[in-house]
């Protein structure tokens, strides 16, 4: 293929970045809409292939501006950013990397479990803050382990959270749009019903138009002010408005999220409140997982460059 036949979407991992220019001279998308529509009109027709990643995507708009796209190669297990209806329609393949992000998404979740209840972040703060001394130990916290714990959406990263805690010996029940075969936890016939019966709802749905808001007013309200909230799946799955209400009126005993609705951006009226952790989106964020991506990411392009199939087709 020529050498103007691969674009690229947003910002790569240098690695992804420098091997798709480097070996095949892909060109990359400008950043302002005024550059992008010049941009696509002298180059539009050109290309087949298209490297973006899970929070960038290649949307409406612009697969329709794309009339010979043939593959969006993704950087990311999430692809809600693409317009996959549209490339089902079109015939173009969408890859993802699954997998290979399961255990460290799996451990963050983990992460945000035991911080909320056991308030660490919290505690931290409290020690460099010097309260220990002028004020006296720490509050109570919540207790870990027995918890009966939802997991809403029991795909991969659903199943990894789980096995996890089992070793805190949690009572494990979900809900995912089908019962999971394989597996002896009790299944919720709703989100709302899920959340009635757990103390901790951890989100880990797939993104996507399906699941937007998924964990609405009634949900939240149905984990009740001792409850606790857990989101590592997409900010869109979780009614945020609804959410940060709840947690200021004392209707949820606390969150730990590392998704948001309009990321980077978050709801400023959390920054106060002690009993919610917030991270920057780093579910997958360790230099072992997202070298395992990039490889990914490669061989699905090298795949679909040299036979016109990927190794993980979303979908498929």
């Amino acid at each position: 293929m020529n050498n103007t036949t691969v674009l690229q979407v947003g910002p790569l991992m240098p690695m992804v970045q420098d091997a798709i220019v480097g070996d095949y001279g892909a060109l990359r998308l400008p950043d302002s809409p005024s550059g992008q529509d010049d941009f696509l009109l002298r180059h539009a027709e050109s290309f087949e292939v298209a490297v973006t990643s899970g929070k960038v995507g290649v949307g409406t708009d612009l697969m329709r501006a794309l009339p010979n796209l043939r593959a969006v190669i993704n950087f990311g297990v999430g692809y809600d950013t693409t317009d996959f209806s549209q490339a089902a329609e079109r015939g173009i393949t969408v890859s993802n990397t699954p997998d290979v992000l399961n255990d460290c998404v799996a451990d963050t979740a983990i992460a945000l479990y035991l911080d909320v209840l056991r308030k660490t972040s919290a505690a931290d703060r409290y020690v460099r803050r010097g309260d220990w001394v002028t004020t006296g130990n720490f509050p109570l916290a919540t207790k870990a382990s027995g918890k009966r714990v939802g997991i809403l959406g029991l795909g991969r990263i659903g199943k990894a959270i789980a096995r996890r805690l089992e070793g805190f010996d949690c009572i494990i029940s979900y809900h995912s749009r089908n019962r999971v075969t394989g597996v002896s936890y009790e299944y919720a016939a709703s989100p709302a019903e899920l959340a009635a019966g757990c103390d901790v709802l951890i989100v880990a749905a797939a993104g996507g138009p399906e699941s937007v808001r998924l964990v609405d007013a009634a949900v939240i309200e149905a984990i009740g002010p001792t409850g606790y909230l857990i989101n590592i799946a997409r900010g869109s799955v979780v009614d945020e408005a609804a959410l940060v209400a709840a947690l200021l009126k004392g209707r949820l005993a606390g969150a730990g999220l590392d998704v948001f609705a309009d990321e980077p951006k978050v709801p400023e009226d959390l920054f106060a409140l002690d009993n919610v952790v917030l991270l920057p989106h780093l579910g997958s964020g360790t230099h072992e997982t997202r070298a395992d991506m990039a490889e990914l990411t490669l061989a699905n392009l090298r795949s679909f460059l040299a036979t016109g199939s990927v190794l993980t087709a979303v979908g498929a």
